[in-house]
């Protein structure tokens, strides 16, 4: 039986949590000039409706994205007036986009009609950083389709929440305003870079005394953290932390299961990025269900053909709320699969089998077969011995290994080189390094596969 203060405590913990969610960030969002719960009142209730009526409404989406595109959006009314289909079935009529034609299109891409839209930058972590403009609908979107997600696991704004997060682009944003938004909806940012040692065990301590309802960050990131108490025998303390939700990288299995372990939570993967927005969210059943209302998804092979389900492929996003800046077939570099079963938790939404990442994070064996990067990841682990490594492609024969050994463990490089050959082909030359670190990226991501021949 709880105490009486603790039992007052969480009555009123409760209390401004449903205060902060029904009263002030309606209010907030409304002020900022967003349709945020709008939105969010029809995702709450389209997300159990019928396959046949989802379909219906993104249809009726796309055609009053289509009007507004073909009537203001320069680009648009040059490249394609004359054949844009009526129905968002005949999507795959139009040509795919991708950073290049953006790029070289940037000011017409701009539509002439807009909802204020500002202009974003893509870290870069894929090469040339990217610029593309964001309007009030389409950030309108990703905070309801957030907060969908957010809810199919108890928690909400209000509820305390901390980010764990490495990239400069929203470390470097923390200004007065944002401070005090962040303090009123109980949101607090954990800097993690430069994460050695101390700086792991200050982390870890501060997570501990903060005691947040859920966590936000790079799977890379927490799941060092936690193999970092792991080997401490440091014990996190749950109070009440529900979810962990892990973005920006794929979630690898061997992350999900020692981050679960430390911290005493359910993770849960979503999918999306800075410029195509909030794709896909995982539910309490497992499924990365896709905001199949306003973001249509296709998977497409090499020449574009639309693959089945079930088969890896490029991932296409045309997001029906960004009329000010249309992301229309684009490419977002990144590879999954679609499945074509139905979820347990009886919402009718579209999903994602799995995403395999960046297409990059798919490497290539001597004859030109793809090879899943999450495939090589496992048999590397298969040798106790590795703490951590990183699977580098050259070129089409040439694979740089970098590794980082658990101390006093016996270890056969030929062993783990044997392996990778039998999977990348006979003719693979793998050359080993065994290292004391290998850093992340400087977004603070870490990949453990990148193809550098693509």
């Amino acid at each position: 039986m709880l105490k009486p203060t603790l039992s007052l405590e969480l009555s009123m913990t409760n209390l401004y949590t449903q205060f902060a969610a029904n009263v002030l960030f309606p209010l907030h969002e409304k002020l900022k000039g967003h349709s945020t719960f709008e939105l969010l009142k029809q995702l709450e209730q389209s997300q159990w409706q019928e396959r046949d009526k989802i379909a219906q409404l993104q249809q009726s989406n796309w055609q009053q994205f289509a009007e507004h595109l073909l009537r203001y959006n320069p680009f648009v009314k040059a490249q394609y007036q004359e054949i844009f289909p009526k129905s968002i079935e005949q999507l795959d009529t139009l040509p795919i986009a991708d950073k290049a034609l953006i790029r070289e299109n940037f000011e017409q891409c701009v539509s002439t009609k807009t909802n204020a839209p500002i202009i974003k930058t893509t870290s870069g972590s894929s090469g040339t950083p990217f610029k593309f403009a964001l309007g009030k609908d389409r950030i309108s979107h990703d905070i309801a389709a957030k907060l969908r997600a957010t809810r199919w696991w108890g928690v909400d704004i209000g509820s305390k929440e901390a980010v764990i997060w490495g990239s400069n682009v929203e470390l470097s944003g923390q200004g007065l305003i944002k401070h005090v938004r962040d303090s009123v909806f109980r949101t607090k940012l954990f800097p993690a870079q430069h994460l050695n040692e101390q700086g792991l065990l200050d982390l870890f301590g501060q997570l501990n005394r903060y005691q947040a309802e859920m966590f936000y960050g790079y799977p890379s990131i927490l799941a060092l953290l936690a193999n970092f108490a792991l080997k401490k025998g440091l014990e996190y303390k749950p109070n009440n932390l529900k979810v962990i939700f892990c973005t920006a990288e794929k979630l690898f299995d061997h992350q999900r299961d020692v981050i679960e372990k430390v911290f005493k939570a359910p993770t849960a993967n979503g999918y999306g990025s800075r410029d195509a927005g909030f794709i896909a969210h995982e539910c309490p059943e497992g499924s990365l269900h896709i905001s199949e209302e306003h973001v249509r998804v296709e998977i497409v092979d090499d020449q574009g053909q639309a693959c089945p389900p079930g088969t890896l492929g490029h991932i296409v996003v045309t997001h029906l709320l960004t009329q000010d800046f249309p992301m229309l077939r684009y490419k977002t570099g990144d590879m999954g699969v679609l499945s074509d079963q139905p979820c347990r938790c009886g919402r009718k939404l579209l999903s994602f089998k799995d995403v395999v990442g960046r297409s990059n994070d798919v490497l290539y064996d001597i004859d030109g077969g793809a090879v899943h990067g999450a495939f090589v990841g496992n048999l590397v682990r298969e040798e106790r011995a590795i703490s951590n490594f990183q699977l580098i492609q050259h070129s089409q024969t040439a694979f740089e290994l970098k590794l980082v050994l658990h101390a006093n463990m016996p270890f056969e490089q030929q062993n783990i080189c044997r392996k990778l050959t039998s999977v990348l082909g006979n003719g693979a030359v793998i050359t080993c390094q065994v290292l004391e670190d290998i850093p992340s990226e400087a977004t603070g991501k870490y990949k453990y596969i990148i193809n550098k021949c693509l």
